[in-house]
């Protein structure tokens, strides 16, 4: 008979021990070393990024699958907390090991032992003062509406269906007017924990500027300076993309499903182009438009300086 799933891992994950013995607790004369994972996964079937008791979330599987493989757990941290329901591309963490563990088989270990709804794309050791949040200087988001007759099951996880006729100028027009540096507070969650959540997505200097105490400034508010804001259409075998990609040094909780929202306001004809600026002036979300759904966003990816990221000196 075939030997189960979780029969072949657990088979592998005891070669893996034996190849690279470790006790259940680090030895403290072992020295801890900062690891880099860049993941990608479907949030769809998960409470967001953030740890919570009694629910499946993204960083508390990665913590259980650390555990499993090395004997330790540390908590990772995230480049960003993505809400529940949020997928991501590219996202990345940070963590210290003790164990001496090689890179490629810290990278199939936790590919064997994770959900299949989450893979690790690389495993690499960094310097000891990288943050995944922490050392971040720009993030891009992508947020995907299905603009076809019918929406395949299959595509359904992953995008916002929009049957209503469509601006695409009015598209274009809104999301150049949140380029620059601007105070989002009219597009930031108005939940009691905000400042725990993507208040916590610590704007930096974009990468080759250098840090100073405007951008300890910057994370205390609600000003984020956006680099870039344009939609494009994609063409697929079901129907016609509109993608929405946008990029800048920081993001506030549901900030890209609040400008989205707005946008589609404005592209459906409900608002007027020339209100996006008055929306941003009010500093109030009850100015903007509605919230987006969580399944048509991405975290497409995050940038660092090349000095943060470089790869530890062995």
């Amino acid at each position: 008979m075939r030997r189960s799933r979780q029969s072949r891992s657990a088979a592998y994950l005891t070669l893996l021990h034996k190849r690279n013995p470790m006790s259940d607790a680090p030895s403290s004369s072992l020295p801890l070393r900062t690891w880099k994972l860049t993941l990608s996964y479907d949030g769809t079937d998960f409470r967001g990024w953030q740890v919570q008791p009694g629910e499946a979330t993204i960083q508390g599987e990665l913590q259980a699958a650390l555990g499993r493989v090395t004997g330790e757990t540390p908590l990772p941290q995230g480049s960003g907390r993505t809400d529940a329901g949020v997928h991501a591309l590219r996202q990345v963490a940070s963590f210290q090991l003790a164990a001496s563990i090689p890179a490629d088989n810290l990278h199939r270990a936790l590919n064997r032992t994770l959900p299949a709804s989450i893979r690790v794309l690389e495993a690499r050791t960094v310097r000891s003062t990288f943050h995944a949040r922490h050392s971040a200087r720009a993030k891009t988001y992508e947020y995907r509406i299905f603009r076809g007759p019918i929406c395949p099951p299959f595509l359904s996880r992953y995008v916002c269906e929009c049957r209503w006729p469509l601006d695409l100028d009015a598209l274009q027009q809104a999301a150049a007017l949140f380029t620059g540096e601007h105070d989002f507070s009219s597009f930031a969650a108005s939940d009691p924990d905000l400042t725990t959540r993507e208040l916590g997505d610590v704007p930096q200097p974009a990468i080759g500027g250098e840090p100073d105490s405007r951008a300890s400034a910057l994370a205390r508010s609600a000003v984020r300076i956006i680099f870039s804001s344009a939609w494009e259409t994609r063409q697929t075998e079901s129907g016609e993309l509109l993608v929405y990609r946008v990029r800048g040094n920081g993001f506030l909780h549901h900030m890209v499903r609040n400008l989205v929202g707005t946008m589609l306001d404005a592209a459906r004809g409900q608002i007027q182009i020339d209100e996006i600026k008055e929306i941003l002036a009010a500093r109030s979300r009850s100015a903007a438009g509605p919230t987006a759904p969580a399944r048509g966003l991405f975290l497409h990816s995050v940038e660092y300086d090349p000095d943060d990221d470089a790869a530890a000196e062995v």
